[in-house]
């Protein structure tokens, strides 16, 4: 295949804070697959990724964990690392801000810009967010918290550096409106437009004294490098770009092909980087693609909760590409995600072992039965084959134009859909049938040839976002994946070849009974580690105890509401005449509620707290004017109030005296 030129592309740099859960693991398997399909294409595919090592924050993590803040990143940078190599992400370059070249490089960069007039000395007072390593003004605010996070933000004042950001601010609004492909999708477009770039830009802060770890200003011993312009150079330090003279790789690769971020940090990447390479006289990347995030459903990912979900905990329990496939699968282009470990479990079961698994197995078991392994070719055609072959063959511009726009969950899609016209091949021959006439003997042969060669093709296009699978199935038709320029033509399967005798099973199915306790296990290691994390920063023993009447609870504070907002919600006391546990949950439980004259079918995710005896006879508070909604089935016709305490337990929220059933809460 010939080469279609280069294509580099890059993630962001993990921060060195902890262990990347699975929202963080999912960016590195979304860009992994598309580096794969590039490579498949025919592009040559220099593909980076890292971590970012410097910050205020890393600092106070490192002291409180009693060691230098450089042996505090070594081993999340580790952990980082073999989260990424567990995954099989296929990266050419694993990038760490405090390797010695780029600190280098990113002192000679600060030195040009300060040198041509474009970073100053000054000094900065202002709202500080220490977990965004951001200042911002009072009118930046969010309801008085940081707008990118939304948490609380104190006074700060020093000394630093600032970069000139106004100076090149219309230039780059020029650049976003002639170039409508370079921020995706288009949402975030309009985001930086309307919010940062049009209202106009405030000089940006590029240097901090007020800590030490960070890349040292070189001529100015007392400030250390901002830790954006710090890590965002990365994707010009790491492929040989400086100031002095780039070498050959970096004018090969630069500009990039594809900056692929979370949707969090689109502003860094799509107004201070491209400002940045303006100052820098260097081109900007060709895209930016905000991907978003993927959560965990139904409640906030807490390790107190034991509800955080880590990709080498689904690995352990699905597999390599179970994993790869429910994310890459779940994602939409532009919508957050849900993960739960029932979703893994029913995606597993439903699309890997039942559409692929199955299949692949039912095709190699029939070729062994009837055959002896051997698949040949004889020409007996029906018309029923032409619709198979059209949808295989057909099957790779369409996976290619879903790539081409970052679609890859719709890519996946369309893969799959050429396994379920298998399947449904499979039911419309027959073979079974067909098997039990000796006058079918060729046509039974030509079938089996037709699912064998589709399935290659299949294979072929899934390799890049499942590699073992793809592996695996090929070496089970004793074939090898197919040339990408290839798989728009039917018929390359050698006839005569010889399939396994004894066909693998590429994904069991599981069973919840069996899976669930092993998720429980994991969620209780989580909740241990917590408790002795919070220990010893209590300075307690295990012994201490949990909490008690005395104790006080802080949670972050949500957006002030009106009293008209407050007026919409109809609260009224209920009892529960009845109460049963969810067939198909460990967590819910359905009441039947009293509220006035009426009684309300509520459920609710309290039975680790009660039990179903427990719940009758009790006056409840319940938010009675919330529409209805299924969970797990169950119909749910309002609320039921709790309070919860630091560690996640629950407790029915129940009126101080007695009072009728539908009384006003008020």
């Amino acid at each position: 295949m010939n080469s279609r030129g280069k294509y580099y592309m890059t993630t962001a740099i993990a921060y060195t804070s902890g262990k990347p859960h699975i929202g963080n693991t999912y960016e590195i398997i979304l860009a992994d697959a598309i580096a794969r399909f590039k490579r498949q294409e025919g592009y040559e595919v220099y593909f980076q990724t890292g971590t970012d090592e410097h910050g205020q924050k890393i600092q106070e993590k490192a002291e409180a964990a009693g060691i230098t803040p450089k042996a505090y990143v070594d081993q999340v940078a580790g952990e980082v690392k073999r989260i990424w190599d567990l995954v099989n992400a296929s990266y050419d370059n694993f990038v760490r801000t405090t390797d010695a070249d780029h600190e280098r490089c990113v002192q000679k960069i600060f030195k040009k810009l300060y040198d041509q007039g474009d970073i100053y000395k000054g000094a900065y007072e202002g709202l500080y967010c220490t977990p965004c390593e951001s200042f911002w003004t009072e009118s930046q605010l969010v309801d008085g918290k940081c707008p990118d996070c939304g948490r609380e933000v104190y006074p700060a004042k020093e000394e630093a550096y600032f970069f000139r950001m106004s100076k090149y601010a219309d230039r780059l609004i020029e650049h976003i409106n002639t170039h409508p492909d370079f921020i995706q999708p288009v949402s975030r477009k309009n985001e930086m437009m309307n919010n940062f770039l049009l209202p106009g830009l405030q000089d940006l802060c590029v240097s901090r004294t007020s800590f030490s770890w960070g890349i040292p200003v070189d001529f100015d011993a007392k400030h250390v490098v901002y830790v954006w312009l710090d890590a965002l150079t990365n994707y010009i330090t790491k492929i040989g770009y400086d100031p002095d003279g780039s070498n050959e790789m970096f004018q090969k690769n630069w500009p990039a092909d594809l900056h692929l971020i979370g949707k969090d940090i689109v502003r860094f990447h799509t107004i201070y980087w491209p400002i940045f390479l303006m100052a820098l006289d260097l081109p900007l990347p060709k895209q930016v693609f905000g991907h978003p995030w993927l959560l965990q459903g139904g409640e906030k990912m807490s390790k107190s909760k034991g509800n955080v979900i880590y990709a080498d905990d689904v690995v352990s329990l699905f597999g390599v590409d179970a994993a790869r496939y429910f994310v890459l699968h779940e994602m939409p282009f532009d919508n957050d995600g849900i993960i739960t470990w029932d979703l893994l479990i029913e995606r597993f079961n439903s699309d890997l072992a039942n559409i692929l698994g199955n299949l692949v197995n039912r095709t190699v078991s029939m070729s062994n039965k009837y055959f002896g392994g051997i698949v040949k070719r004889t020409g007996v055609s029906e018309a029923v084959d032409e619709d198979l072959k059209a949808v295989a063959t057909a099957a790779k511009a369409k996976a290619a134009d879903k790539m081409d726009q970052l679609r890859v969950a719709d890519a996946i899609t369309e893969v799959f859909t050429l396994f379920r016209r298998c399947n449904k091949y499979i039911d419309e021959t027959t073979p079974w049938l067909l098997a039990k006439d000796e006058t079918k003997q060729d046509r039974l042969a030509e079938v089996l040839y037709n699912l064998t060669e589709s399935i290659m093709i299949g294979a072929s296009l899934l390799y890049s976002f499942l590699p073992e699978t793809a592996e695996k199935i090929a070496a089970q038709f004793s074939s090898r994946l197919r040339d990408f320029d290839r798989l728009d033509q039917f018929g390359l399967y050698e006839s005569g070849t010889k399939v396994t005798e004894k066909p693998e099973i590429l994904f069991a199915r599981l069973d919840p009974k069996e899976v669930l306790p092993k998720v429980a296990a994991i969620q209780e290691a989580q909740r241990a580690e917590y408790e002795e994390e919070q220990r010893k920063l209590s300075g307690g023993s295990p012994a201490d105890g949990g909490a008690d009447a005395g104790d006080a609870v802080d949670i972050e504070a949500k957006p002030e509401i009106t009293y008209e907002d407050f007026a919409k919600m109809q609260f009224q006391v209920g009892e529960i005449l009845a109460c049963e546990a969810v067939e198909k949950s460990k967590k819910l439980l359905c009441s039947q509620v009293k509220v006035g004259s009426q009684i309300r079918q509520i459920v609710s995710g309290i039975r680790k707290y009660y039990t179903p005896e427990e719940m009758v006879g009790k006056k409840v508070m319940v938010l009675v004017n919330l529409k209805p909604a299924k969970l797990a089935g169950v119909l749910s016709e309002g609320m039921l109030l709790c309070a919860e305490d630091a560690e996640g337990n629950l407790a029915l929220v129940t009126p101080e005296k007695p009072m009728p059933c539908g009384a006003e809460i008020c």
